[in-house]
Order: structure tokens, then sequence, then C-alpha cells
């Protein structure tokens, strides 16, 4: 006999995945992840949804987007660190990375081009006598 998978409130998976009901509700948006409404109307979710949740946030935190982490919507509910990455999600994680070495470029040139300017600034300040 299989057991049915508990249902737990919005607040409750928040809790259990350190992730806010906000978050959630935007995972929902996007796709990610689905409830069902209680008699009472709150969302209630399938307590699997813990692990895809914690998923969800795993990727999001290497640095993909909402949109990248669909491509791995099959393998979002195992355990995606040991699973074999798929020739998309390569391919995905590869142009991210790409993207996150530009913004870092340019922010680096931006601080950069900022360090100069106030070093140049500053050295035209008086110093103080000795």
């Amino acid at each position: 006999m299989t057991r049915e998978a508990e249902r737990v409130r919005i607040g409750e998976l928040g809790k259990a995945t350190g992730t806010t009901a906000r978050a959630l509700r935007h995972y929902e948006q996007a796709g990610l992840i689905f409830s069902e409404r209680a008699a009472n109307g709150y969302r209630v979710y399938d307590e699997r949804t813990v692990a895809r949740v914690r998923n969800i946030r795993h990727l999001l935190a290497a640095g993909l987007t909402l949109d990248d982490v669909q491509a791995f919507l099959p393998c979002l509910d195992g355990d995606i660190s040991t699973a074999p990455p798929s020739e998309k999600g390569l391919r995905i994680a590869v142009e991210r990375l790409a993207v996150l070495n530009e913004r870092i470029a340019a922010q680096t040139e931006a601080r950069d081009r900022l360090k100069a300017a106030l070093d140049r600034r500053t050295a035209e300040l008086p110093q103080p006598p000795a």
C-alpha cells in the first residue's frame, strides 16, 4: 500500500526551505511548483515540494535564472547534485557563466574607474602637516 503524500501549507513549506511565501508564489507563477487549494482557500503543497524548492534555490544560488531553471524541471524532485548532467543543462550553465563573467568584468571596470577618479581627487587635496 502506498502512502499518500502529506500536504503542507505555504508557511510550512517556506519554513522547511528557508523561502518566503512571496518567493514560493513566484515559483508557482513560473510553473516550477504546484499547489492545490484547501477547503479554507489556503494553498497546500505536496510535502515532496520541499525537495523541489530546495533544488530551485540551489540552482538560483548558482547564478541561474527562473527561466533557466525551467530546463531542469525533469530532475527537480531528485538529488540534482548527483544527477547526470543533460546536454541542455550544461549548455544553459555555460551560457549563464558567460553572462556572469561579462557582468563581473563590467562591474570591475566601473569600480576601477571610480577608484581612479577618487585617487585623482584625493591626490589634489591639501595634505595635513606632518
